[in-house]
C-alpha cells in the first residue's frame, strides 16, 4: 500500500503526522511525502488543508487518490494505526471487485 502525505515546509501539523506516520511498525505501507510548493496545482488544492493524507489505488492503468480523513492532532499512533488498517483493508476489498 502506499500513502501519499500533502505537506509543506514548516507546517508543525505536518511535521507532526508525518512523524506519527514513521513510527507505525504494525503496518506495511510506502510513505510518499509531497510538497504542496513545487507544484502550482497542489498549492491551489490544498493550501488551506494541509496535512492532506491519501491513500493512492491502482485499478487497471488509473491511479486514484483516496484522501483520508484528517486526525486529530492529538491522535496516538496506535489509534491512527488502526484508522489505517480499517481503511486498506477496506481499499483491499473494493479493488477485489
Amino acid at each position: 500500500m502506499q500513502l501519499i502525505l500533502y505537506s509543506k515546509p514548516g507546517c508543525h501539523l505536518c511535521e507532526g503526522l508525518q512523524e506519527k506516520l514513521e513510527q507505525i511498525n504494525n503496518l506495511s505501507f510506502e510513505l510518499e511525502v509531497r510538497d504542496i510548493t513545487t507544484r502550482e496545482d497542489w498549492f491551489s488544492k490544498y493550501q488551506y488543508e494541509v496535512p492532506v493524507l491519501c491513500l493512492k489505488n491502482t485499478q487497471g492503468t488509473e491511479v486514484i487518490e483516496q484522501p483520508l480523513p484528517r486526525p486529530s492532532p492529538r491522535t496516538s499512533v496506535p489509534f491512527l494505526e488502526q484508522m489505517l488498517m480499517k481503511y486498506m483493508s477496506n481499499s483491499g476489498k473494493n479493488n477485489a471487485e
